[in-house]
């Protein structure tokens, strides 16, 4: 499981995933089908989640057990900003539309 702050247009959503990279191709791809085609995404501790989220987290994870799959943890961006520090966020990764 990985989980990640994606900064879009519309502002930071926080996600979580069970593609083992957040580069991955078919992760891209899922992003992109669900019109996320640029982005900033830093991926935070799956720990830090479940400690913040509680319950909330486990119901999201349950439903991503056994497949390729990502769902949104989190979309209200200050909620998300009250919750995570800049340390605890890795190094950024950059996606451009594509032209």
């Amino acid at each position: 499981m990985k989980a990640a702050i994606l900064f879009t247009g519309t502002g930071p959503i926080l996600i979580l995933t069970t593609y083992d990279s957040l580069t991955d191709t078919e992760f891209i791809n899922k992003l992109e089908s669900k019109n996320i085609r640029k982005f900033i995404m830093y991926e935070v501790p799956v720990e830090a989640c479940k400690k913040k989220y509680g319950n909330y987290y486990e119901l999201v994870a349950q439903d991503l057990a056994d497949k390729n799959d990502m769902r949104v943890l989190d979309y209200i961006g200050s909620h998300i900003f009250l919750n995570f520090s800049f340390a605890e966020m890795g190094d950024p990764i950059l996606k451009h539309e594509k032209s």
